[in-house]
């Protein structure tokens, strides 16, 4: 059995820290669950550029009797994501100790350190809304969202040859999410069966128009009286979400980094001391970029 130090004993509490980080993190994520996440686990600094390729267009050729293939030249596109978000929660515990004897005061800790990193990537790819300008935006401020609406978006994305097999999703702020509960046909159990008896009873919406629909508190706005939110309607491949990990802090400086990774995101778990408090000073971070990868993959849902 491996003898029980001071220097493990800040690994594993870290280690611990690390492994309720992640979980925690992508529960309270909404469009960054979405989103097309390209993360690798090689060192990166914040200001440094991800490409993204993009897959190119051919064409079919009719090749007649005798005749030859038409050799195409395809060139893949590129999408170009700048890490220039470092995001970092950090909070100070007294007593560390205490923190291994009993995990739950550990969850009172991480919460609001974890809300707040969640928060943050969410507002960062709602803005993105305002930058889908492939297709003419739909709906006006201050009006309300309309089963035409919902529609009328679908048949965008159609147009716009998003695949039938890529889910499409629509994010709105509350109110919009409210008043799609409220369509008689999409929330009563004699117009749309077991998923409007969910939408009555259970306050979920569901499946629209072949829209998985979402509801954010971190949907865009601009403009007064009335305010504009910036709903969206998008596939997967219509946004990018590009994590990098940070580097292990100087050996020696009295600081122990932890990774946290899992299904397409990573985070970084630092555990100092800090001597004018005399406490565990922890700190979550992660480096990341957001960007469009599809401009016409996505379009904007004004109410």
């Amino acid at each position: 059995m491996p003898t029980i130090t001071s220097a493990n004993l800040a690994q594993a509490i870290v280690k611990l820290v690390a492994a309720d980080a992640l979980p925690a993190l992508v529960g309270n994520l909404v469009l960054g669950n979405l989103v097309n996440r390209d993360f690798e686990p090689i060192l990166s600094q914040a200001g440094n550029t991800v490409n993204v390729p993009i897959p190119p267009v051919m064409v079919a050729n009719n090749i007649a009797e005798a005749g030859e293939i038409q050799t195409q030249n395809p060139s893949l596109g590129n999408a170009q994501i700048v890490l220039d978000t470092h995001a970092e929660a950090s909070f100070q515990i007294p007593d560390v100790t205490k923190v291994v004897a009993v995990p739950e005061l550990l969850k009172l800790y991480m919460q609001p350190a974890i809300t707040a990193l969640a928060e943050r990537v969410e507002t960062d790819l709602m803005s993105l809304a305002q930058q889908f300008t492939a297709n003419s935006p739909l709906g006006t401020g201050g009006s309300p969202l309309t089963e035409a609406l919902v529609d009328s978006a679908e048949t965008a994305l159609f147009s716009a040859k998003v695949p039938s097999a890529q889910s499409k999703y629509l994010v709105v702020d509350p109110a919009a999410y409210s008043q799609l509960r409220q369509i008689p046909r999409f929330s009563e159990y004699r117009t749309a069966g077991e998923a409007g008896l969910r939408a009555l009873v259970e306050g979920n919406v569901g499946r629209i128009k072949d829209f998985y629909v979402f509801r954010s508190q971190f949907v865009a706005k601009s403009g007064n009286a009335p305010q504009v939110s910036h709903n969206l309607a998008f596939a997967k491949d219509a946004i990018g979400l590009a994590i990098r990990r940070l580097p292990q802090p100087i050996p020696g400086t009295g600081a122990i980094a932890e990774y946290a990774e899992m299904g397409g995101f990573g985070v970084r778990v630092l555990m100092s001391y800090q001597p004018n408090t005399l406490a565990q000073q922890f700190t979550v971070d992660i480096l990341y970029g957001t960007g469009i990868l599809r401009n016409n993959f996505g379009v904007q849902v004004r109410t």
